[in-house]
């Protein structure tokens, strides 16, 4: 199972009769799941169809999806009642006309009323409700498969992030100044420096010594780092709605990224730790796009 984006659009069109009409279905990160909805009067029933759609299919995104109408311009049907003219037509024939007075022409008895009807097509309501419900589906079909591809392309990337802060953890791990050697020499010469200046109990000066060593000591840190580069890995692996559970870990590697730049006692340890820092807020942003 991969990963799947919150961000997403897609569009399906057609023409049922003389109505042509337009599904667009648009998804952007969320807290959760939001489906908003806008139809045409007289078609709730075909939105909240297409509403249940969405939420069956999408787990978490502000969703916004709407239908349009438009008729096509279409000439009106012209249909001439041959009964009625024939009959008009046979009955003035049957009339006596006063004298100075002529039967009718045919364009007299073509504009009473009846004799040309005007149709125009109406369209059938059922046949649309069921093209529109039938195009709801593939539109959320296409939205979530495209939300899939995207999310296949933030795998990738995030990937290359997890490894990325892999390899800082490791160096702040090989780091020379975390050597007992070099942490023993660093805190002789501070300690031989604060004997320089003045009196000082040494048996003191050996536990504020010792204090100061640990406090410095960041080994907790780095396996904390190595516990959650490994949970994100499994989460990345497993697929499906872990944005939530990948943002949590985001957090928490920030926590101890922090805590490791804090604790560093050397140039070149901080250095290692701000550049994690650097990846862990890029990877960060990356998971707030995670579904």
């Amino acid at each position: 199972m991969t990963i799947a984006s919150m961000t997403g659009f897609a569009r399906e069109a057609g023409t049922t009769g003389p109505t042509h009409w337009a599904w667009e279905l648009k998804s952007v990160n969320g807290r959760g799941l939001e489906v908003r909805v806008r139809v045409p009067a007289g078609l709730d029933s075909v939105g909240e169809e297409a509403r249940a759609g969405v939420q069956k299919r999408l787990g978490r995104g502000t969703c916004h999806l709407t239908l349009t109408l438009s008729r096509a311009e279409a000439a009106p049907r012209v249909r001439i009642n041959e009964a009625l003219l024939a009959s008009l037509a046979e009955a003035v024939t049957r009339v006596p006309m006063p004298l100075g007075i002529t039967l009718p022409s045919v364009d007299g008895l073509l504009g009473i009323r009846g004799v040309i009807e005007v149709e125009e097509e109406t369209g059938d309501d059922e046949a649309l409700r069921r093209d529109l419900a039938a195009a709801a589906l593939r539109l959320v079909d296409a939205l979530a498969e495209g939300r899939r591809a995207e999310g296949r392309a933030l795998a990738e990337v995030i990937g290359g992030q997890l490894a990325a802060m892999a390899d800082l953890v490791e160096a702040a791990e090989a780091c020379p100044a975390r050597q007992p050697e070099a942490v023993k020499a660093r805190l002789a010469a501070q300690v031989a420096a604060l004997m320089e200046a003045g009196s000082f109990d040494p048996a003191r000066l050996h536990q504020e010594a010792v204090l100061l060593a640990a406090r410095a000591d960041v080994r907790e840190e780095i396996d904390r780092l190595r516990a959650h580069l490994a949970a994100a890995r499994e989460l990345l692996a497993a697929g499906g709605a872990v944005g939530r559970r990948l943002d949590f870990l985001a957090q928490e590697l920030g926590r101890e990224s922090n805590t490791l730049c804090a604790k560093a006692n050397d140039v070149s340890l901080s250095r290692i730790g701000l550049d994690l820092k650097a990846v862990v807020e890029q990877f960060r942003e990356q998971v707030q796009n995670i579904e």
